[in-house]
């Protein structure tokens, strides 16, 4: 059997993956281009990958492909006719970052609430040195405690989230995106409740027709002045000229965004120009990788490979 990685970086070089060695022959590439991967797939039976398209284009040539794995839980990028009609069957997986996201949810909160960024250089600047009183409290914050926390998307990370958020002592309240999702321990409430209430908002929804441009100019005006937006679901939820004015206006108070509408950041991002950290931080698409995720990620694909030829 063949094993072919297309895109290994998008999981990082420090996980091991020798562990697949016992299936047959792996090739492993860092990335590859669509015209790169319609020709490493050629004799390859099982195709791993996070980003790379898989269609006609990509494995037209692949006569002996029995198996797609998408080290993601999105499969926007896999053409499911084309793959049917090849009888070639597919895997992604869920659910292995939900401690990850969760925790990262909450890191971008605090440093937004508490204005860690800051307060941080205040004291590197050398302004607390020799400073006449122990304590500096320039920039105000709050308790999240018996704070409104709204949650749009309650799936397994929005879950976790309203678990935690419960913990540090929120009162938790949820948008069902699709409808489907429901609880008996948190509040439900319509969408325009949840934007007018929240004092943070976090976002755990999958990008659908539902979610498509969600948080807009509309949905902005309608919440709180010293609320705090935090995206940790899909960029294209948040209409990011609409956030941009948001925040410049103090229409919000901050924001928190892993994911942006194109990834790696496009030039053009309106989001660019905000450079306050107090308002906004951006990391890169980063929630889901603490160590453990990706171990377990690549764990279940393992598994996945060896339960299809089992």
């Amino acid at each position: 059997m063949k094993i072919v990685f297309l895109d290994r970086k998008s999981i990082g070089e420090d996980i091991d993956l020798s562990c697949f060695n016992e299936f047959g022959d792996v090739v492993i590439y860092d990335y590859s281009t669509p015209e790169e991967a319609a020709e490493r797939t050629v004799d390859a039976d099982v195709v791993i990958i996070n980003k790379v398209p898989i269609n006609e284009n990509t494995i037209g040539k692949a006569n002996n492909l029995k198996l797609v794995c998408v080290t993601a839980t999105g499969t926007n990028n896999l053409d499911k006719d084309y793959l049917a009609k090849r009888n070639i069957e597919w895997r992604n997986v869920a659910g292995y970052s939900t401690e990850a996201v969760a925790q990262h949810t909450l890191a971008l909160l605090l440093n937004l609430y508490e204005h860690l960024s800051y307060y941080d250089d205040y004291v590197k600047s050398e302004k607390y040195v020799n400073d006449k009183l122990f304590t500096h409290f320039e920039m105000h914050f709050n308790e999240i405690a018996n704070k409104t926390w709204g949650i749009i998307g309650l799936g397994a990370i929005g879950k976790r989230v309203a678990e935690i958020a419960t913990c540090l002592g929120a009162n938790v309240v949820y948008y069902s995106t699709s409808g489907k999702n429901h609880s008996d321990i948190y509040k439900e409430v319509d969408f325009d409740t949840l934007l007018s209430t929240s004092d943070v908002i976090s976002i755990h929804a999958p990008l659908d027709e539902n979610t498509l441009h969600l948080m807009d100019k509309n949905a902005f005006e309608k919440m709180k002045n010293s609320a705090i937006l935090i995206n940790v679901g899909r960029g294209p939820i948040v209409v990011e000229k609409d956030l941009a004015d948001a925040l410049e206006s103090g229409q919000i108070a901050g924001a928190g965004l892993d994911v942006l509408d194109v990834e790696p950041m496009s030039p053009e991002n309106p989001l660019r120009n905000i450079k306050d950290s107090n308002k906004l931080i951006i990391t890169p698409h980063i929630a889901w990788a603490a160590v453990e995720a990706r171990q377990r990620l690549m764990k279940i694909i393992y598994n996945q490979v060896k339960d299809y030829f089992n």
